[in-house]
């Protein structure tokens, strides 16, 4: 412990001052970026609590931070080179995911390189965390919500079939005698699916220690997303047939839609608490 303090008392703070401006100039058109992703796309506004909960995560390993044996890696180093030539492929490219999330591997070189491997590991969880915070590529979004729409929309088609309402699917679009709905990518599920999966992680290291309840409630967010999702397009198509088209837009549209991610939450957070009842 002599000489972790003495490590500490050495410690170039002027260096780690430097270290965090330098990572601010060449991140200061990244970042802002991607915050304003979060700020103007619906599909990403979870990532305003990302760094919070990350920090929490830090927070409950504090007692364990102080305690640890400091010991340098300059395996780090590699690290910290590795994350900035994933940032200039990045940048080359013009592809903003690689981009932001080269600050992540960032950040884990340079806790390596100052405080070593018992460090990173503690801080592991914080720093993994953050990927959540980072918009997927345009390509990948696409990919996902294409195949999600179509699920989403034959499901509720055959809900609708077995409810005695009369409907047609071609597509993505559901048509009714009176009116035509279509299932867009904001209905598809993936909107809610990302924030869902990103709250279920939180959830399986706040409040389980087995690696398998914490899988089951990570997975679990997948279907939860969906059938709920599923459940939003087969209530308006009911209330489509019967009152029109207005009530999938506007106010009723948007309401629908928090409810539904409402109803989404507490299922996870129920499911969590029967986790937690269920082996030791």
């Amino acid at each position: 412990m002599d000489s972790e303090q003495r490590y500490l008392e050495n410690f170039p703070k002027v260096h780690a001052l430097l270290a965090i401006v330098a990572i601010g100039v060449v991140y200061m058109n990244i970042i802002p970026g991607m915050v304003a992703d979060w700020y103007d796309d619906p599909n990403y506004s979870h990532g305003f609590l990302v760094p919070l909960i990350a920090g929490y995560f830090l927070m409950q390993n504090w007692p364990a931070l102080k305690s640890s044996p400091l010991r340098p890696s300059n395996a780090g180093l590699l690290l910290i080179i590795g994350s900035l030539v994933l940032l200039l492929l990045g940048y080359v490219g013009t592809e903003y995911f690689t981009m932001r999330s080269s600050l992540v591997f960032l950040l884990a070189g340079i806790v390596l390189y100052w405080f070593g491997w018992a460090i990173l590991r503690l801080t592991s969880l914080s720093i993994a965390f953050l990927i959540f915070m980072v918009p997927l590529p345009y390509i990948v979004y696409d990919a996902l919500a294409f195949p999600l729409k179509l699920l989403v929309t034959k499901a509720s088609v055959a809900a609708l079939v077995l409810l005695s309402v009369p409907v047609v699917r071609e597509g993505n679009i559901i048509m009714f005698p009176q009116t035509v709905l279509e299932v867009a990518d904001a209905c598809s599920g993936l909107r809610s699916l990302m924030s869902l999966v990103t709250l279920a992680v939180a959830l399986a290291f706040l409040n389980h220690k087995t690696a398998l309840k914490r899988t089951i409630l990570i997975c679990s967010a997948v279907p939860v997303a969906i059938v709920t999702n599923m459940f939003r397009v087969i209530t308006t198509g009911v209330l489509a047939n019967q009152y029109g088209s207005a009530v999938a837009e506007g106010f009723f549209h948007e309401f629908a839609g928090f409810a539904v991610f409402a109803l989404a939450m507490v299922i996870l957070f129920g499911e969590s608490a029967l986790l937690k009842k269920v082996g030791r």
